[in-house]
């Protein structure tokens, strides 16, 4: 069993929106292929992997750094013990061979892409779901089949923002979803105040609504809109100043009664143990957003999960950035809290496949082998054209 090519190609993400720091009318993705040298009904079986969104593609560290010192390593050095498979973080190492500790930026997100497909590539070979492939070999209990969901959206426009906002969520309704997350800091306080109450209007309550500031604020601002947000009772404040700045995120947890999410921008092990050192997240109540998709891949991931228990933090104070089926794999295969859905941006990576099953909140992936991406019906001809 061996690894005969890996192939990767940067792919445009449809995302016409901004954020308070961001707008994504530029952003990109890289999609990795590992195309083994096993078969599967004619065809050989692909493992396919990208660096969740958010960071743009990493075409060039892939081909520069990465991919050159996995051409150099015998190709049992990546094949699993028992031979069913391959060792993710075998190739998570490898790829990382003579690279800096510390920095932790580009090359995260590239390293996870790689890592990621090696997940699909072994669901795959063992004919089932990603998700239970986890669940084994990281001898996780049995949580069933489905896990909690919440539509994330709530982007700025430019025309007509709070309509199409509005318009927005009674869509994400339609779909059955019943929380949602918005943005905030890219308007005025006074402007996002009634965006806000529309939300909370539409989901029925604050505690369905979350709201997120994408690191936008200083300490001060960051206080003066949780003082503002603080009576109607929100799921969370998401990311209200720069994610390493933990001492903002300290001091504002000190006076906000609500819960803080945090931890998406933080691409390692060391990373997010100092948030949890300094970082005044609180046992039970506070949220964990940390992606493998931009910090390593999952054997990484689960690091971090470990370093959290050991802090008595509970793996249901994690959902993980995202919104994609890739992280809704590793939510509901390591047993976490929850997940997030894009499902109306972020095309052909975000949202789940018309296979997944929504009930209730929760939602369910397919049986398909893998991560399942080949029924992203946006997704799948890009898949094709990268492995011909």
């Amino acid at each position: 069993m061996r690894i005969v090519d890996i192939r990767e190609v940067t792919i445009n993400l449809k995302g016409g929106v901004s954020n308070a720091i961001v707008n994504f009318h530029k952003h990109t993705v890289s999609l990795v292929a590992l195309i083994s040298d096993q078969f599967s009904e004619g065809k050989p079986v692909v493992g396919f992997g990208f660096n969740s969104i958010g960071r743009f593609a990493q075409g060039e560290i892939l081909r520069e750094r990465i991919l050159p010192r996995l051409a150099e390593v015998a190709p049992e050095k990546l094949v699993n013990r028992s031979g069913s498979g391959f060792n993710a973080e075998a190739l998570a190492q490898i790829a990382m061979q003579n690279e800096k500790p510390g920095g932790h930026g580009d090359r995260a997100g590239a390293v996870a892409a790689l890592e990621l497909a090696a997940w699909d590539l072994n669901a795959k070979l063992l004919g089932e779901p990603a998700y239970k492939t986890l669940r084994r070999h990281f001898d996780v209990a049995e949580s069933g089949v489905s896990i909690p969901v919440y539509a994330a959206g709530g982007y700025y426009y430019p025309k007509d923002s709070t309509k199409r906002l509005n318009d927005e969520l009674l869509r994400y309704q339609e779909l059955g979803y019943h929380s949602f997350k918005i943005k905030v800091g890219g308007y005025e306080l006074r402007e996002d105040i009634p965006r806000i109450e529309a939300a909370v209007a539409i989901a029925g309550c604050g505690d369905k609504i979350a709201v997120d500031a994408n690191g936008r604020f200083d300490l001060q601002e960051a206080l003066t809109m949780a003082a503002a947000i603080e009576p109607y009772k929100l799921r969370w404040f998401e990311e209200p100043g720069d994610p390493l700045d933990f001492d903002l995120n300290r001091i504002l947890i000190e006076s906000y009664s609500g819960s803080v999410a945090t931890g998406e921008n933080l691409f390692s092990l060391m990373d997010s143990k100092n948030l949890m050192r300094f970082g005044g997240m609180r046992l039970g109540k506070d949220i964990f957003q940390m992606d493998p998709g931009l910090g390593y891949g999952i054997t990484e991931y689960h690091r971090i999960l470990k370093a959290l228990e050991e802090f008595g933090y509970q793996r249901k104070q994690c959902y993980p950035h995202g919104g994609h089926l890739i992280n809704l794999h590793l939510a509901l295969g390591l047993g976490l809290g929850g997940c997030e859905a894009y499902p109306g941006v972020f095309q052909p990576i975000g949202g789940y496949s018309a296979q997944c099953s929504l009930v209730d909140g929760k939602i369910a992936p397919s049986d398909a082998p893998g991560f399942g991406l080949e029924q992203k019906q946006e997704l799948y001809p890009l898949m094709c054209e990268l492995v011909n």
